[in-house]
């Protein structure tokens, strides 16, 4: 007899790991049916998910979206629909619910993300700033309340693949014999050009990146290592790793996702192609594996690897990461609100380009941080922060 299918809540159904998400479930509808999806700003394609996946519960941002979505064809069958964070925290937290991918993008899925955590669901986490901002005060609830968390970034789902299965419950232990955990690097538009020129660089050069198609806010992450720098401090709580356990390592073919290093010089590397629908198939299935529509890896044709170490003087970003995470949360969510802000600014054309890395320094340095002991904190922190970084730039 099959077992019953496993009900998921896709917070973020409209995204691109939304999307991928939904893909991997087409692919395997004997094992998953989707319970609730939530979309931001693309009310009409998450309409279109709801008339294909036919969900119980959908939340959308707001009553202007709610509006919106009432105004388009009635869907041809029974549903519920909810607003705001308290929908996001019911999709996540109902007992009907197996599985939460949190793939909201920003602050705004943090408080779904703890009350997946607290409900002892298994959670798909696609959300950076949850462990950027929380990262303490999450693990701890995870361990807890003894819900499975697995990563579906790129990088950290290669580390996950590559660790002993015994040790990949993340219960805030040490993981025996490793030495050191290696995350690949890109290294964005401008890791050959000359560091003199970068005074120059334009929003229209910053927005095109070498191997993705992404939004500008992540492409522009990409090219100033930001997003290296976020994934930095995701790892040390994840993994639960000492600062000197994480390096960065920039290969440009991004063939390799990352590498786990052990004591007796082993190191352990996972590669494929850059398509979400294999970490995200690895992630709902596990500890099994499942197949999808992404396409086959062939190995044969596989040459020219490239490895090196992250020039700081290019990307100061990334030093500034490491040094926030040595502070401690506080300091990171700091790095974390202070670059969106700055990221926000040079996109408009108030800064320039190396300005961003500047903004984020200045505020490191004077934003007094804070003791965050639960979500208010933290949300309240960030509240504080954009508004001070916002001054220091208008």
């Amino acid at each position: 007899m099959s077992s019953p299918r496993q009900k998921i809540s896709i917070l973020g159904a409209t995204g691109s790991i939304g999307s991928s998400t939904l893909d991997v479930i087409r692919s395997n509808p004997d094992r998953y049916e989707v319970f609730a999806i939530s979309g931001f700003n693309n009310i009409t394609k998450l309409h279109e998910i709801a008339s294909e996946f036919s969900p119980s519960l959908i939340v959308v941002a707001n009553q202007k979206k709610l509006d919106e979505f009432k105004a388009l064809p009635p869907l041809q069958y029974k549903y519920e629909i909810l607003v705001g964070d308290e929908g996001l925290c019911t999709a996540s937290s109902m007992p009907e619910v197996d599985i939460v991918v949190c793939a909201i993008v920003g602050a705004a899925g943090l408080k779904s993300a703890y009350e997946a955590a607290l409900h002892s669901k298994k959670i798909l986490l696609a959300n950076k700033e949850v462990l950027v901002t929380a990262g303490e005060l999450f693990m701890k609830t995870v361990v807890k309340n003894r819900a499975e968390l697995l990563p579906v970034d790129s990088e950290h789902n290669a580390i996950f693949q590559c660790l002993p299965p015994s040790e990949t419950s993340f219960r805030l232990r040490k993981i025996d014999h490793l030495k050191k955990i290696h995350i690949t690097a890109s290294g964005g538009p401008f890791l050959r050009r000359p560091l003199d020129t970068f005074d120059t660089i334009t929003l229209d050069e910053a927005t095109k990146h070498p191997n993705w198609s992404m939004g500008k806010k992540i492409t522009i992450d990409s090219s100033t290592m930001v997003n290296k720098g976020l994934e930095v401090i995701e790892a040390k709580y994840l993994f639960d790793l000492n600062l000197s356990q994480i390096n960065v390592l920039v290969h440009p073919q991004s063939i390799i996702h990352s590498l786990v290093e052990y004591i007796d010089g082993s190191l352990l590397a996972q590669l494929g192609h850059h398509d979400m629908r294999i970490p995200i198939s690895y992630a709902l299935a596990y500890p099994d594996r499942i197949s999808h529509n992404a396409a086959q890896f062939d190995i044969s044709k596989l040459f020219g690897l490239e490895f090196m170490e992250p020039d700081f003087r290019k990307f100061p970003c990334l030093k500034l990461a490491y040094e926030a995470l040595a502070e401690g949360n506080a300091a990171c969510q700091i790095f974390n609100t202070s670059n969106e802000i700055a990221v926000d600014a040079f996109i408009k054309g108030k800064i320039k380009y190396m300005d961003i890395s500047k903004i984020i320094a200045k505020q490191l340095e004077t934003i007094s941080q804070t003791k965050l002991t639960n979500i208010e904190d933290i949300i309240d922190f960030d509240l504080r922060i954009r508004e001070l970084t916002s001054l220091s730039i208008n």
